[in-house]
């Protein structure tokens, strides 16, 4: 029986503080934090994890957390508006090099390269 979690399979033969995080928006801590809230012990195996405890979660992660579609909709979102008020961030969004700061000289060599094909 596969588990299906907002859209997501998620694999029954990993624990379930892993098992979550292949859900895009939730990581590590998020995991726990849901897990800790209804009493869940995170060692456990997916497959182990009885039909209500699936139910509570799938209920407390689709209605609580903003998940996959709409969470990468709002990052793209986030990176247009960037470019459209022609921030710096924005303009190195545009041309493809690092945003943060980080040294453009001897690294970001990959970033460099998908920058000219524009």
């Amino acid at each position: 029986m596969a588990v299906r979690i907002a859209r997501v399979t998620i694999p029954e033969q990993k624990r379930a503080e892993i098992a979550l995080t292949y859900i895009y928006g939730i990581g590590r801590s998020r995991a726990n934090q849901i897990l800790a809230k209804h009493k869940i012990n995170r060692d456990r195996k997916v497959k182990d994890l009885s039909e209500a405890e699936i139910n509570v979660l799938r209920q407390e992660i689709e209605n609580t957390y903003t998940l996959e579609g709409e969470l990468k909709r709002q990052k793209q979102m986030n990176i247009k508006r960037l470019k459209e008020i022609s921030s710096y961030r924005g303009s190195r969004h545009q041309m493809g090099l690092p945003s943060r700061g980080q040294q453009t000289k001897t690294n970001a060599q990959t970033s460099k390269k998908f920058g000219k094909r524009k």
